[in-house]
């Protein structure tokens, strides 16, 4: 009867010392080699992977479905629409195109209301005006989609663009739209924006031109006003300056009456007294 196996020669000892000590007879015995063969190997199928049990579920264990839709990483852009978020650069970037866009169209108008003009055609200068009214509420509806998302990507209602129409609060709150930074992270109006695109940096970028280009024209009107007035006032003054004369046509007096000579003409001129009594 083996009892202990794979122990060392000087545990062995003192374990075989031990029952001994106990009247056990006991000896040491060599392991057998162990020698492998491969062709007494037998290739067994792996037995198949049982699932782990798994404890029943409990009545008031919280469910383990998913509730709800996943929401994307980013929004998607929605250009001509009140949904979504668009963030400060892609506000800048959309609004110059509307702008460019306006531009471009109003000019091509005005050079055919200068045709239409010139021409004498009533019924043309009809139509264009309603060509040009119906550009104005597109690129004002278009104008308060792109500022209603801004306002979403803020955390803002959309309905606080009305404020545009406040007195003094409207000139300021299109900045405020501009500066106001948007959140990272999914809030009530959804996901973040997606990254700007290097097209949305140009024509972002763009506006440093148009303000620019805006502002030399300024200071040149201005300068030009300033001369033009000065040059007035100048020709004003030496215009009030100079004295022109005028020709007077003294007309000549009229002749005076011949003063009397004498006491003794005026007397012979006088009537003579008339008698009444003799009368």
């Amino acid at each position: 009867m083996t009892l202990k196996q794979g122990l060392s020669q000087a545990d062995a000892k003192t374990y075989l010392q031990a029952l001994t000590k106990t009247g056990i007879d006991a000896r040491v015995e060599a392991e057998p080699a162990v020698e492998l063969n491969l062709a007494d190997v037998q290739h067994h199928a792996p037995a198949s992977i049982q699932p782990a049990p798994t404890d029943p579920e409990s009545p008031y264990a919280p469910p383990r479905a998913t509730v709800g839709e996943t929401e994307p990483v980013f929004a998607t852009l929605k250009p001509f629409s009140v949904e979504g978020r668009i963030g400060r650069l892609r506000y800048l970037a959309w609004t110059m195109v509307l702008t460019l866009v306006m531009l471009a169209v109003g000019s091509v108008l005005a050079v055919f209301a200068i045709a239409l003009i010139s021409a004498d055609s009533t019924a043309g200068l009809i139509v264009g005006g309603l060509v040009a009214l119906i550009l104005f509420i597109a690129v004002a509806v278009v104008s308060i989609q792109i500022s209603v998302q801004r306002l979403h990507d803020i955390g803002w209602s959309g309905w606080l663009w009305l404020l545009n129409l406040v007195p003094f609060v409207g000139s300021f709150f299109p900045i405020v739209i501009m500066v106001a930074p948007g959140t990272n992270i999914a809030n009530r109006y959804g996901p973040p924006p997606p990254p700007n695109s290097t097209a949305v940096k140009a024509l972002a970028s763009l506006w440093i031109v148009f303000i620019a280009i805006v502002f030399v024209a300024a200071l040149a009107g201005g300068f030009s006003a300033i001369q033009e007035e000065y040059e007035s006032t100048t020709q004003s003054s030496y215009d009030s300056g100079s004295v022109t004369t005028e020709e007077i046509d003294v007309e000549p007096a009229e002749a005076a009456e011949p003063a009397p000579d004498s006491a003794d003409d005026e007397a012979e001129e006088a009537p003579a007294p008339v008698d009444s009594a003799k009368e």
